[in-house]
């Protein structure tokens, strides 16, 4: 294209010089008109060769079947940028979509590990159940054992037949003091000569640590002692009983209504130093985790221990344990929520021993007000003459 140029501007310059020469010489004025025709001529045959060239730079521009045009190779330029745009595009798409599988894999298996440690038992809910297990056969055993103790101390209250207070009052003043002497003689006792040594629970029928020193009352004369010391507490000696012409007689039946109402009384009183009596008595095996709680709190572990024993060490577990709270700590929410609901059962379980207990304490209440009422009562109708009834 460019040689086709040249050549056509060679060709116009070799005109014009051929012309100018060809010319012959004329007057000025002739010669004038053949410069202008000329100038003419070459604008002319020149505009139509600047319009060819002008032709052929646009078609050598926008020829698209020309490998070699400046269209073609926009358009290649520009397919091929294209082409790396879609590319890039898939290459991103690949990318994005192998992050969203990588992180929905890892988001699955977060939350089958969420549902896994959700419903899994953790091992202190575990180890809270089987003390909660122990707790209640403690109860169960702790009952069976008041039952054992009122059938003993009823009767002797009541002066049944075959008690000491059967045949009268000094005959179970007797009985005590031999008792007494021969279970818990004490130094004062050996130096009075009413007893050759010293016992090894001395004076334990009078103290009130032998029933509430220890949550559980050791088994090797322990139980007795804190029954021995509530005999002393309530009632160290029995009233006589009415027996024969006493009781047929009109006083002797009057009696009877007052011996009723002490027996009641005395029943009350014994046994609810009974119920707590049963509830210190040694009656559970205790598990590994009691036991080492025991040891924790600086108590001697034992294999047997009382209900009393056994609630007591699972409510201070979690107030002091260091493996409970630790354990807390990595819980995940269930398991959380587990032990709360757990305290909570406990704390309405422990609600109803003390509602029991205080049935118990208003029974004593009512009592209390019924005998000073009583009282009253005798005392205002001691001060009345006898009314005389017609028949």
């Amino acid at each position: 294209m460019a040689k086709q140029i040249t050549r056509t501007f060679l060709l116009a310059a070799g005109v014009c010089v051929l012309t100018t020469s060809l010319q012959p010489k004329q007057a000025y004025g002739l010669g004038e008109a053949a410069v202008v025709y000329a100038i003419h001529a070459l604008q002319s045959f020149m505009g139509k060769r600047m319009d060819k060239v002008g032709e052929n730079i646009t078609n050598s521009l926008n020829d698209m079947s020309d490998p070699h045009s400046v269209s073609s190779m926009i358009r290649d330029a520009a397919t091929q940028q294209a082409n790396y745009a879609k590319g890039q595009v898939a290459a991103q798409s690949r990318i994005a979509d192998a992050q969203n599988t990588a992180m929905a894999a890892f988001l699955r298996r977060q939350q089958e590990t969420g549902i896994r440690d959700e419903h899994m038992m953790s091992p202190e809910f575990c180890s809270g159940l089987d003390s909660q297990q122990a707790t209640m056969a403690a109860a169960k055993a702790s009952r069976s054992a008041l039952g054992a103790i009122t059938t003993i101390v009823e009767p002797r209250g009541e002066a049944a037949k075959g008690t000491p207070s059967y045949y009268g009052r000094a005959q179970g003043v007797d009985a005590n003091t031999v008792f007494h002497l021969r279970r818990y003689c004490s130094q004062e006792d050996v130096d009075a000569g009413l007893c050759s040594s010293v016992s090894r629970l001395p004076n334990a029928d009078q103290r009130a640590s032998t029933l509430f020193m220890s949550d559980t009352l050791s088994s090797d004369g322990a139980v007795d002692a804190a029954n021995d010391y509530s005999t002393s507490l309530i009632q160290p000696v029995a009233p006589a009983a009415i027996r024969g012409e006493q009781a047929s007689s009109t006083m002797g039946r009057e009696q009877m209504i007052q011996r009723r109402s002490y027996n009641a009384r005395m029943s009350l009183a014994r046994f609810i130093l009974a119920f707590i009596t049963a509830l210190e008595t040694p009656s559970v095996s205790l598990t590994a985790d009691q036991k080492k709680e025991m040891q924790a709190e600086g108590l001697q572990p034992l294999d047997r221990a009382s209900w009393l024993q056994a609630m007591s060490l699972e409510v201070n577990r979690r107030v002091s344990s260091v493996s409970w709270n630790a354990s807390l700590q990595a819980m995940p929410t269930a398991s959380v929520l587990r032990e709360i609901a757990t305290e909570l059962a406990q704390s309405n379980y422990l609600a109803m021993q003390n509602y029991r207990l205080g049935l118990y304490q208003a029974s004593v209440g009512a009592t209390g007000i019924a005998q000073t009422e009583e009282a009253h009562m005798q005392h205002a109708s001691n001060k009345m003459p006898s009314p005389t009834i017609n028949p």
